[in-house]
């Protein structure tokens, strides 16, 4: 897990402090780590992941301040999921799956209802990352260049840190394995520019031991 010492964790609560006037991430951390610690420690390596995939892919300074927050705040609509839909330990049905799908919407509107507008470009971001580039996502139906670049980034980190840790009900699987399903969906679940850069990442070990190993 990552600590809060880290000097990544203190820019991005200082950036999110001084838009919203208050410490709103400690505030809606802690909801999510009494609600699920899994989906805020994946929260935590999802933006880790994300500022470095940013970074190769050329993202300016204020997109890549955005991109921070968007990925930290990516699942806090999770806080609006019913415990027995978002902590069972097994497959959804259909109808639990259609409500797990509500969190990017959840999320959004959490984050629109501050009234800032830095955190209104933030929850356009965070409610696309579930969008996929052939238009099969949520919850819109976004295709290609309709989606926010900072989303189809967060989409890729969302699933690599997903398929690579251990859940209750499915075990974690290797890197090259993760690399290997992203680099299939290339043009169909996933932008080619974002799978591109997580790649060549990997290749160049340019990631940390908690995230490329």
């Amino acid at each position: 897990m990552i600590k809060d010492s880290n000097p990544e964790i203190k820019r991005r609560l200082s950036l999110l402090e001084s838009h919203v006037g208050f410490k709103l991430d400690t505030i809606l951390k802690q909801a999510l780590k009494i609600r699920d610690s899994y989906t805020l420690e994946h929260s935590e390596r999802v933006v880790l992941l994300a500022e470095q995939i940013g970074h190769q892919m050329g993202l300016n300074e204020q997109q890549m301040d955005i991109l921070s927050l968007a990925a930290g705040f990516h699942d806090i609509g999770k806080i609006g999921i019913a415990d027995q839909v978002l902590l069972k330990p097994g497959k959804l049905s259909g109808d639990e799956y259609n409500d797990i799908k509500q969190h990017p919407i959840i999320g959004a509107n959490m984050l629109r209802s501050l009234g800032n507008p830095v955190l209104d470009e933030v929850a356009l971001c965070v409610l696309h990352h579930h969008e996929q580039w052939d238009g099969k996502g949520y919850p819109d139906g976004l295709r290609g260049d309709e989606i926010p670049t900072i989303s189809r980034i967060i989409a890729v980190v969302d699933a690599y840190d997903a398929m690579t840790t251990t859940r209750s009900y499915r075990s974690q699987v290797e890197t090259k394995q993760a690399l290997d399903i992203i680099s299939r969906e290339s043009g169909k679940q996933f932008c080619p520019k974002a799978v591109q850069a997580i790649l060549e990442l990997c290749s160049k070990q340019h990631l940390n031991n908690q995230t490329c190993t």
